[in-house]
Formats: C-alpha cells, sequence, structure tokens
C-alpha cells in the first residue's frame, strides 16, 4: 500500500475507533454510569481519544507492511461497572456497542458505495468489519471477553476477566500465527463473510 493510501486508512481507522469508544461511554451513561461523560470522552475530539501506540504506530506499520489484517485502537473510555444498574449484563452491553458501532458504520457505507462505488467508501467498510471482528474475539480485554463472561458463574468471570495483560500478550502471538486455522486466517475467512453478507 503506498504511503498515500495508508494515511487515507489510518484517518478512516483513528475515526472509526473514536465512534466505537463514543459508543461505549454513551451506552454505560444511559445504563447509569457517567464517567466517560465527565471525563471529556463523549466527544468526537481526536485530541481526548488518540493513542500513539495503537492509534497511530501499530495500524500505519501493519498499513505499510501489507498485512492483510489491520487493527488500531483509541484509548479505552472509562467505564465504573459499580455505576452500572445491572452489573455484568449492562458491561456486555456497553461492551458490545462498540463492535455494533462499527457494523452499523459498514452496513451504512455498504448501502452508499451501491450508489457511489468509489473505492473510499469499500475501504471504510472493509476496515469497520476488521475492527468490529477484531473487538470480539473472546479474549480479555477486547470487548467479546465482557460478552462472553456474561455465561460464566461470577468466580469464573473475575479470574477470566483478570487476564488482561496477558490475554493481550496471546492475541498478538496470535495474530501472528499463518494458516487458515489462525487468527488472523480466522478472521479473514469472517471478513469475507461479512463482505458477501453485504453483497460485496
Amino acid at each position: 500500500m503506498d504511503i498515500v493510501s495508508a494515511v487515507v486508512a489510518l484517518i478512516i481507522v483513528i475515526f472509526s475507533a473514536i465512534l466505537h469508544e463514543v459508543a461505549h461511554g454513551y451506552v454505560a451513561e444511559r445504563l447509569g454510569d457517567p464517567t466517560a461523560r465527565l471525563m471529556g470522552r463523549l466527544t468526537l475530539d481526536p485530541r481526548k481519544h488518540i493513542d500513539p501506540l495503537m492509534s497511530i504506530a501499530l495500524p500505519l506499520l501493519l498499513l505499510i507492511s501489507g498485512s492483510p489484517i489491520i487493527i488500531g485502537a483509541a484509548k479505552p473510555v472509562p467505564v465504573d461497572p459499580f455505576n452500572l444498574r445491572d452489573g455484568r449484563k449492562d458491561l456486555a452491553l456497553v461492551s458490545l456497542a462498540g463492535p455494533l458501532t462499527n457494523i452499523a458504520i459498514a452496513v451504512i457505507f455498504s448501502l452508499i458505495l451501491r450508489i457511489f462505488p468509489w473505492d473510499i467508501f469499500a475501504l471504510i467498510v472493509h476496515l469497520n468489519l476488521l475492527l468490529a471482528i477484531f473487538n470480539l474475539i473472546p479474549i480479555p480485554p477486547l470487548d467479546g471477553s465482557k460478552i462472553f463472561a456474561l455465561i460464566l458463574p461470577d468466580k469464573a468471570a473475575n479470574a477470566y476477566m483478570s487476564l488482561g495483560t496477558i490475554g493481550m500478550i496471546l492475541i498478538f502471538i496470535l495474530l501472528m500465527s499463518s494458516g487458515p486455522a489462525s487468527l488472523g486466517g480466522l478472521m479473514s475467512s469472517l471478513l469475507v463473510f461479512s463482505e458477501k453478507l453485504l453483497g460485496l
């Protein structure tokens, strides 16, 4: 990928990740936790959300290297589970809001793409589906882990969710593996399936 295309893709990833995080904060507030708003995070101002490593360095490196899997993230919006009205159930809903936002963006731009078949709209769909799929992986600290924890007994869920740092290391190890049965291969297959569902 040339540098101009990489920069365009990076901008899409950054703003898609910001919308993802704002959705977390907005749903958390609706469910009783105003932490994100009180900390000024319910805004689209990139300065409030950009993480130099996860928002810029990592996705740009993956884009320039030609990696088929592009991941990136904004600073996580703070959520205080003790403010939520229904504990783990509400935390799962808050977590689901981020990937659903990326899926909604992908659906909207897939419809726009039918009218205006521009490459940038196809790229928005592609990257938002990737962000949704990646974040739904049920390994802590990703959103999918909080949704998966909902089906576990309290003690097991607490132990599972405490694996945040170890989980992130595991995710990167799995992403570096190759083959159709690898995490990257599974994500690619899910991406192709998702794009077909949207008629791409």
